[in-house]
């Protein structure tokens, strides 16, 4: 694929869509204003003009911690025009974490959201040295001394530059110029800097527009949050092409805002499709038997077009009533237009996937890290396989070493860690070839199948290997079950650590005359133990012997990202659990327990 910068596939953009709707932010009234690309190539230059008029220089860096919203891409934009190094920052985290982030990356300049966020700028301001300038996106009343308000920050310069010194600016941009800094959220200790140039991005933003099937009559609802590599740069490409990308209101409102908005595209972690297939099969009663059926049909259906089999008139027949009377109503959950949605960043349960394809909500799978800007494999409608990753993209090599981890070599992978040289030599070898950490396995005709995390393989007391995410994956298929967390490193056995749907656990216990005010109580109850582990047993049903869980803890509280138990992402951060539960885990493993199977914390 042909080198190409950030800010020549922004121009571009600019270019050929003008007055056309290239952004829409939410309002108060449940109403998404409109912005043009014409508008938004004003609003960058304004904002690197007031990058200049502050004196950040090209090649410094200036760290964004906000949420999704236009000015995030405005800011965004700014600094790749203006060559600074743009730091993105998780809003999730709290000031100690921004401070290492704005310390090691030696950021002048930094975009906050609101209040809430310049008010840990505000607390460790002192910590960061390198830190000049502070600009607020929603500004409060009174304005610390040296913070600015974005609409002041984009006045800095009234004059600025014009449209032709702006592009000039912008197009002296070099393909192996540092475009960014993202710091990995990570599961232990500090995260590293992962240095990406424009054509690390801009090469994967070429290859999946040519993949993917996407134009300027699309419109995406852009919800995980650009602070990672996944939907900064699927926005990139929502950009480069002319979809509209209406932004969330955050990721609390995004199953309203998905019916408000009813975007044809959409990019999400498993989470998303993990909550909607639960909620669906979690139905009770007369709607539960239906649900029941329609799945069968369809996934009866599904299975035949996969394989590339005819299903016979009846099934298609039952088929277009089981579309009518559920699948239609899954798809106007989802705004009723969508044509598909991609996923990334963790491994989606096949099983979850095979019955969005029956709901006629196809769902292309891919792979990739921060490292690799992020795309190296992708499900393509083409070439589309569930239960994998999808083929290499244009322009990468897969390798997979002898122990099983795959390895990666393309023009995507990274410059390197930043001011971290053995870490990088460690990653990437002398020929290229980028480690990612993760076990797969390629099949004879290039999909790629993700196993699990190296280092998060358990290796049993007796030496026997486990993958534990597929374990996971179907125990979270039950409706009942929200989250799960496999156990047992050196340990006899594994067992698991679950946290029950309780949406779906309280209404069972109502049904049940069991009280469902105390989770912990509700779940030391020997009637809720005994039905969720019955339940938990029937999802493990067909494993080897060694590889099936012993005991089982259900836990009260969920795991989530201000906890420190999930990443920005999602992905559980299975040291934290690990560490929060031990005294729980001990127990699962204490002789006198030797007759439990079920455990309560």
């Amino acid at each position: 694929m042909t080198s190409a910068t950030l800010t020549t596939l922004f121009l571009e953009a600019v270019e050929r869509f003008g007055s056309a709707t290239a952004l829409r932010a939410p309002s108060a009234d449940l109403t998404w204003s409109r912005i043009s690309y014409d508008e938004v190539f004003r609003t960058t230059r304004a904002a690197a003009s007031g990058l200049r008029a502050l004196g950040v220089e090209r090649g410094e860096a200036a760290a964004i911690l906000s949420g999704n919203r236009p000015e995030w891409a405005f800011a965004d934009y700014a600094c790749l025009c203006a060559g600074v190094r743009d730091v993105p920052i998780y809003p999730s985290l709290t000031a100690p974490q921004i401070a290492y982030i704005l310390r090691d990356s030696g950021a002048r300049a930094v975009f906050a959201e609101d209040e809430v966020q310049l008010a840990k700028l505000m607390e460790i301001r002192d910590q960061c040295p390198e830190l000049r300038h502070i600009i607020v996106f929603d500004a409060p009343g009174e304005m610390p001394d040296g913070v600015l308000a974005w609409r002041d920050f984009v006045q800095l310069d009234p004059v600025g530059l014009s449209d032709e010194a702006f592009r000039e600016e912008a197009l002296a941009a070099r393909p192996e110029s540092v475009a960014t800094i993202l710091y990995t959220s990570g599961t232990t200790g500090n995260p590293k800097g992962v240095l990406l140039t424009h054509a690390n991005v801009g090469s994967n933003v070429n290859v999946c527009r040519t993949l993917l099937d996407i134009s300027d009559t699309d419109t995406t609802l852009s919800f995980l949050p650009l602070s990672h590599v996944f939907q900064r740069t699927v926005d990139y490409v929502f950009f480069n092409v002319g979809c509209t990308i209406a932004y969330a209101r955050d990721m609390t409102t995004v199953a309203e805002d998905l019916k408000i908005v009813r975007p044809t595209v959409a990019v999400s972690v498993p989470r998303l499709y993990e909550r909607v297939y639960n909620a669906v099969t979690g139905a009770t009663g007369v709607k539960g038997l239906l649900v029941g059926w329609a799945a069968s049909v369809g996934l009866a259906h599904a299975d035949a077009v996969l394989e590339g089999r005819d299903p016979g008139w009846w099934t298609r027949t039952r088929k277009a009533v089981a579309d009518k009377l559920v699948f239609s109503k899954l798809r106007a959950a989802v705004g009723g237009r969508l044509r598909f949605f991609v996923s990334g960043g963790a491994p989606l349960s096949p099983g979850i996937n095979r019955f969005f394809f029956a709901a006629g909500l196809q769902i292309l799978e891919g792979y990739g890290l921060t490292e690799t800007s992020p795309v190296t494999n992708v499900n393509t409608f083409e070439n589309f396989r569930i239960g994998t990753v999808g083929k290499a993209v244009p322009g990468t090599e897969i390798r997979i070493a002898s122990d099983g981890e795959i390895c990666i070599r393309g023009p995507q992978v990274m410059k390197g860690y930043f001011n971290r040289p053995e870490e990088t030599a460690e990653a990437i070898d002398e020929e290229g070839w980028f480690k990612t950490g993760d076990i797969g396995e390629l099949d004879e005709d290039g999909f790629l199948r993700i196993t699990d995390r190296k280092k998060d393989i358990i290796v049993t007391a007796g030496g026997k290997n486990i993958a534990p995410q597929p374990i996971e994956n179907d125990v979270k298929l039950d409706p009942y079950i929200e989250q799960a967390v496999m156990v047992g490193d050196r340990r006899p056995f594994p067992s698991l650590l679950v946290v029950p749907d309780f949406e779906q656990l309280n209404q069972w216990a109502a049904a049940s005359e069991i009280d469902a005010s105390d989770p912990g109580a509700l779940l030391r109850d020997a009637r809720c133990q005994e039905f969720l582990g019955g339940r938990v047993k029937e999802s493990l049903a067909g494993l080897a012997s060694f590889e099936t869980p012993k005991k089982t803890a259900f836990l009260a509280t969920t795991f989530t990202i201000e906890d420190g138990t999930l990443t920005p992402t999602q992905k559980v951060r299975r040291r934290t659990v690990e560490e929060r539960y031990d005294a729980l885990i001990e127990s699962l493993y204490d002789a006198a327990n030797v007759d439990r199977d079920w455990f309560a914390g």
